[in-house]
């Protein structure tokens, strides 16, 4: 009997999210699978007699980044203006406890169902990111650029692709990104007076990396890390 429960509660699951909740169609069979995959873990593990033992999800990565992207692009798109993307919201969840692939394919499918989501451009791109420890991958680039394409006026998409280039090395392109970020920006913007001392952050870097008299290379400055906008 509790077969059948588990089964029709796996069922009007999938059906509410689906339609319900409008899923995307690409990511639907990342429901479904998530679903499945629950009821063979429960086929295979449950005990309905004994009691529960919770224990950590598995395959979680580390969920600091995610926390950082999820908390800056809050930050970036404006105080008191929280997402109306549910998939984005669903997906900066599973952000938030290290699940980036997961999030990854939600947001696949939320890209597949509305290509011009700037958000969920890139809101893929900062959980590749996050997935790849910090490296700007060739998909997280993709998925950046996309996001400008889709909403040219919008502050995230550049802000992270400079942040990641600046990660990954590629000062010149990270400054030049950033300085016309702030060019554009409004005087009031929130994310304005961070991105300033991103800037300045940046050009002392690039300044201690200049040629300079012998020195025994004993001491070194790290490039610009990831640092919220407040």
């Amino acid at each position: 009997m509790t077969w059948i429960f588990v089964a029709l509660l796996a069922l009007l699951a999938f059906l509410a999210i689906c339609f319900l909740f409008k899923a995307p169609k690409g990511g639907r069979e990342a429901v479904a699978a998530a679903l499945m995959l629950g009821v063979a873990g429960y086929a295979s593990q449950g005990r309905p007699s004994e009691a529960g033992a919770p224990k950590p999800a598995s395959e979680a990565q580390n969920p600091e980044m995610g926390q950082f992207f999820v908390e800056a692009r809050a930050r970036l798109r404006g105080e008191g203006i929280p997402t109306t993307n549910h998939w984005v919201i669903i997906s900066d969840g599973l952000a938030r406890n290290g699940h980036y692939l997961d999030a990854a394919q939600l947001l696949r499918g939320a890209i597949e169902d509305d290509p011009k989501d700037s958000e969920a451009w890139v809101a893929l791109g900062n959980v590749l990111v996050a997935h790849a420890e910090g490296v700007l991958t060739a998909p997280a680039l993709y998925a950046y650029r996309r996001a400008g394409e889709a909403d040219p006026k919008a502050p995230a998409p550049p802000f992270f692709l400079g942040l990641g280039m600046a990660q990954s090395g590629r000062l010149e392109e990270a400054r030049k990104i950033w300085a016309g970020l702030l060019e554009r920006a409004p005087k009031d913007a929130d994310w304005r007076g961070p991105l300033e001392q991103q800037l300045q952050r940046l050009d002392a870097f690039v300044a201690s990396q200049s040629p300079a008299p012998e020195t025994d290379g004993s001491e070194g400055v790290n490039p610009p890390s990831m640092t919220r906008p407040r």
